[in-house]
């Protein structure tokens, strides 16, 4: 008995899902496009057996970079606050927004959380900041892609198995961890896998839904939790939020409904009012992309427009959002002054190993491309070790 024989076909008008449904433009793990090293599956239809990307879960949580990302900062600093997200809380609350969604419409649950507890792998210390210092440094040697690292971490840098380097995972996981990529690194992958995750950035076409998602989930996560850090932190008021109108409408819909509620109460009914929302809001903005391009397998619907989506009202509203909250917190004094100290610590540290190679582990300090090694053994510092390693070697 094949698996499809076990799977039920969803249509986007049908409602939501049930658990372990799978739609036909969901991404079926019995149709894998497989592992870049040979490797035996276990039988999808046995009891209690992991499939592909139940595989590529696990693999990516039991990694060194996974757990590094408890380390490695959002906006506010590591050790600014033991309360503020961190690459890791993040990485989690895009798998638990990702599974909601993906369930309600079909898709491959198990692969958006793969893909989502892996988005962030190859992140540096110290959040973008970090990642525009190195990117500056390496400016000359190939430039440095967060999203690009990432593949390389789950493709080359860890080392935990005997036959082969990174964590072999497959191919539609590897799809959504390369969220974007600059065409001159699509080429490059391109020749070295011909066909393979880099291609659709060179002929135009879409990850997989499950991918999708995941990228859209990231932005919800994002948006949410930063009200929530900036307003912890009070580098943002609740008075400063009802200039956002998608924030205030929750804000007035919270206070309507319990006029008494008071400090974080109000807020965090009002993020969790926003959040929901946005759910709904895509799961059917989503439906109605489905319903007009009617994608009848994966595949297919890698050849439509993008169509995890939100509503166009939403759309805008979120962009309202980011664009309130880059003014007024990413670029807030204060956290513009950890910032540019950050770069400087990225920065010097690339000076140094570079000058020093010697001063890396011998993995890193043997390899013939010592700009490269020095980027990958940077961006895997949490933001406390690069901290430490600044000052021993500044000293």
């Amino acid at each position: 008995m094949s698996q499809m024989a076990d799977i039920a076909t969803v249509s986007p008008e049908s409602g939501p899902a049930l658990p372990g449904r799978l739609a036909p433009y969901a991404c079926d793990p019995a149709r894998s496009r497989g592992r870049r090293h040979a490797e035996v599956e276990a039988p999808l239809l046995a009891a209690n057996v992991r499939n592909p990307h139940q595989r590529d879960r696990d693999r990516i949580v039991h990694s060194t970079a996974f757990r590094r990302l408890v380390y490695k900062t959002q906006v506010f600093l590591n050790h600014e606050g033991d309360l503020f997200r961190t690459r890791l809380t993040h990485s989690l609350e895009v798998a638990q927004l990702g599974r909601s969604i993906a369930r309600a419409l079909g898709l491959n649950e198990d692969l958006v959380e793969a893909i989502a507890l892996a988005h962030d792998l190859g992140h540096t210390p110290f959040g973008h900041a970090g990642q525009d210092a190195l990117n500056a440094c390496m400016a000359e040697h190939g430039g440095f892609e967060h999203n690009l690292q990432s593949l390389r971490v789950v493709d080359e840098l860890e080392e935990r198995y005997p036959s082969f380097n990174g964590l072999n995972l497959s191919f539609e996981t590897r799809e959504g961890i390369l969220k974007h990529c600059a065409r001159r690194n699509a080429e490059l992958l391109d020749a070295q896998e011909p066909g393979g995750v880099a291609r659709r950035f060179l002929d135009g076409t879409q990850p997989s839904l499950e991918a999708q998602l995941c990228n859209l989930a990231d932005a919800i996560a994002y948006n949410a939790h930063d009200i929530d850090d900036g307003v912890r932190s009070g580098l943002l008021t609740l008075e400063q939020m009802q200039e956002v109108p998608l924030f205030a409408r929750y804000h007035a819909q919270t206070l309507a409904q319990h006029p008494q509620l008071q400090g974080r109460r109000v807020l965090y009914e009002s993020i969790r009012r926003m959040l929901s929302d946005q759910v709904y809001d895509v799961i059917a903005a989503t439906r109605e992309a489905l319903a007009q391009h009617q994608p009848d397998s994966a595949d297919a619907a890698r050849q439509c427009p993008p169509l995890l989506r939100f509503s166009a009202a939403m759309h805008a509203d979120s962009r309202a959002l980011k664009s309130f909250l880059f003014r007024n917190l990413y670029r807030h004094p204060q956290v513009m002054q950890t910032t540019d100290w950050a770069r400087q610590v990225v920065s010097d540290l690339f000076a140094i190993y570079v000058a020093r190679p010697h001063e890396m582990p011998a993995a890193y300090a043997a390899r013939a491309d010592v700009p490269r090694a020095v980027a990958d053994y940077l961006s895997g510092m949490t933001d406390r070790f690069a901290t430490r390693e600044h000052a021993r070697m500044s000293a």
